[in-house]
């Protein structure tokens, strides 16, 4: 494995465990109860962890072909739950349960959410991975 494809599998895992990290720090230090979506995002998040870890491990980028799914399926996902928060009439007053998805715990400069940061590392791991696999290519 060339060393720019290692440098790529290493930013998408260090990306996904900041993005970890911070959504535990959000729930478990600040006490933000998450949405039903942010439990989705987490679930697409987490193993990205475990997935870029183990291909950067054996330094073998087919290992880590699953997180090129999740990661778009993050995307996706955490735009929508943005767009929940930030366009009016997308939100609804029973949107997702007990937490309702259009609430905003942080809204930093107002437009930053955890939403928004979710979404920033999906998109962060998705095209360092498309990357990887361009630079695999050639």
């Amino acid at each position: 494995m060339k060393s720019n494809q290692e440098n790529f599998l290493f930013i998408a895992w260090a990306t996904a465990l900041v993005a970890t990290a911070g959504s535990l720090f959000f729930s478990e230090v600040f006490g933000y109860e998450p949405c039903e979506l942010c439990w989705y995002q987490r679930i697409l998040m987490y193993p990205l962890v475990i997935i870029y870890g183990t291909a950067l491990l054996k330094k073998d980028a087919q290992v880590a072909l699953p997180g090129l799914i999740l990661s778009g399926i993050g995307m996706f996902l955490s735009t929508y739950h943005y767009l929940l928060q930030k366009v009016p009439g997308l939100a609804s007053t029973d949107s997702c349960g007990l937490v309702p998805c259009s609430g905003q715990y942080v809204n930093y400069f107002g437009f930053i959410t955890i939403p928004f940061l979710a979404g920033t590392a999906f998109i962060i791991i998705f095209v360092t991975h498309m990357l990887l696999l361009r630079k695999k290519g050639s």
